[in-house]
């Protein structure tokens, strides 16, 4: 594909096997051509060694200019191309690389862009104050490189685009990758790029196969206790659950602390600060769950994640695999779960068609399946400990004769029902909705069949007669109150 040794070095060492499509149609292209190029791809599908693989090839080291621009639409995501961009460059002649955003301190970036960075990976307003300030130039860029061009659009940073695009040189080449091609992207392409090289990957083919797809049919009320279920079931997960909603996302994420759980949220309305002190956590993995907005998630690059939740599905479909792509990564498998009430199942339906992949019905855990789990956990981890305890013998007497009226199995059991206790199963309801939930049984509906919203029934179900004003006999139609002229 063009690449040089010590870049196949480094790909190798990180465990790459076989290129993606968009890496294997991209790569040559932009390692041996100067045209425009658009790539258009599922988030999720490796669009960052896409571009960053030819990027570094292309990069003179020598010189003292900022050769590569890339905008990316959130600071998550920026961080995590710069990280990534470093590894690659991890046996290339020393190319210097900055990831500028808002959120950290503007003070620290002037700093370091005082020094010569070849490549800058952006997001948008962060780089205009920079500009403004005289601290970014990018009178000899080569290479601009806008990521995820749809999200940018949609998060309303068409005006910043245009600007920024106006500062660098009409000789460079562009290179556009996006999961879609609204009609703002196009405005776009046409005003500034030229005759660019497009490569499109059909979208049936971004899903990533080692990922199960499973959706739960239950009420919206019951969700939270749903997740919380299926936490309790697996008590090894790394798992982030998806919402629509900053405020969902908060809420969600409170309720479960309330609950004891390890999780924390992660969405746009958080400090900088806060964010990276809520990865950290999750990557060291002192928590079990993050609980993330879509916009929040880009970037989230945690390799061992087990388990992806949809608490509700998104409204555009192809979130969906930058949702569920943030599993099953390195070779691994994943699990990811679709919570939909059902009048959803049509979306569900949508999501196979359009992406190709199968979703299997599967049913929230009851509390017997918990119970059962939770024990033969708490069982093994107790045979694991170890027996030398640090207690001296007085205190192992004590507890010998504390315990000594208790016969094995009495201590056994309380200490199983100790364990039980700490289990918040909701009194062990059923969750499930069926699949096909006849009609009259849904328990919002109002228990009374015969009345309704007319009063037309009676308190026997039978109909009432009515006269010929068309209300019910006996009833008489109120006369408006005459008005008079005041005199």
């Amino acid at each position: 594909m063009g690449l040089s040794k010590e870049v196949l070095k480094v790909l190798s060492e990180i465990g790459f096997e076989k290129p993606s499509e968009i890496q294997a149609q991209a790569i040559p292209q932009l390692i041996e051509g100067f045209e425009d190029f658009i790539g258009l791809a599922q988030t999720g599908t490796g669009k960052t060694a896409a571009f960053g693989l030819p990027l570094l090839e292309r990069i003179d080291p020598d010189s003292q200019d900022t050769q590569a621009l890339i905008l990316a639409p959130t600071r998550e995501l920026g961080q995590q191309i710069a990280e990534q961009l470093n590894i690659y460059g991890k046996y290339l002649k020393r190319i210097n690389i900055l990831a500028v955003y808002g959120g950290a301190a503007i003070t620290n970036q002037i700093k370091a862009l005082k020094k010569p960075q070849h490549i800058i990976i952006a997001t948008p307003g962060r780089l205009i104050d920079l500009i403004k300030r005289k601290s970014v130039k990018l009178n000899n860029l080569q290479y601009l490189v806008l990521d995820e061009a749809d999200e940018m659009l949609n998060m309303g940073f068409k005006d910043e685009l245009d600007k920024i695009l106006s500062y660098t040189p009409e000789e460079k080449s562009t290179w556009l990758f996006s999961a879609t091609m609204p009609n703002e992207i196009k405005s776009m392409v046409d005003t500034y790029m030229d005759d660019p090289v497009e490569v499109k990957i059909d979208r049936k083919n971004t899903v990533n196969t080692n990922i199960e797809h499973k959706f739960v049919l239950v009420r919206s009320i019951d969700k939270t206790e749903a997740l919380t279920r299926f936490l309790d079931m697996t008590p090894e997960m790394v798992g982030v659950v998806f919402c629509r909603t900053k405020r969902e996302t908060q809420s969600l994420a409170e309720e479960l602390q309330r609950r004891r759980y390890q999780v924390d949220a992660l969405h746009g309305d958080m400090s900088q600060a806060q964010r990276d002190r809520v990865m950290r956590r999750f990557k060291a993995h002192h928590l079990k769950v993050l609980i993330a907005t879509d916009v929040a998630a880009r970037g989230i690059d945690v390799q061992d994640v087990t388990h992806v939740f949809h608490h509700s599905l998104p409204d555009n479909n192809e979130y969906y695999t930058h949702r569920s792509g943030r599993t099953a990564r390195a070779g691994k498998e994943g699990l990811s779960i679709a919570f939909i009430n059902g009048r959803e199942k049509y979306k569900v339906r949508s999501l196979e068609k359009q992406l190709g992949i199968t979703f299997k019905h599967m049913l929230i855990p009851n509390q017997n399946d918990i119970s059962k789990i939770r024990l033969e956990n708490w069982a093994l981890d107790v045979l694991q400990h170890s027996s030398k305890s640090q207690a001296d013998d007085h205190i192992r007497e004590n507890a010998i004769m504390l315990f000594g009226n208790l016969s094995k199995e009495e201590l056994i059991g309380k200490l199983i029902a100790r364990e039980l206790g700490q289990l918040n199963l909701d009194e062990g309801r059923d969750l499930n909705v069926p699949l096909k939930e006849k009609r009259g049984n849904h328990p919002q509906k109002r228990r009374n069949n015969d009345f309704q919203r007319n009063g037309n029934r009676n308190g026997n179900g039978r109909r009432n007669s009515r006269n010929g004003n068309g209300y019910p006999e006996g009833r008489k139609r109120r006369r408006p109150r005459r008005k008079t002229a005041k005199s």
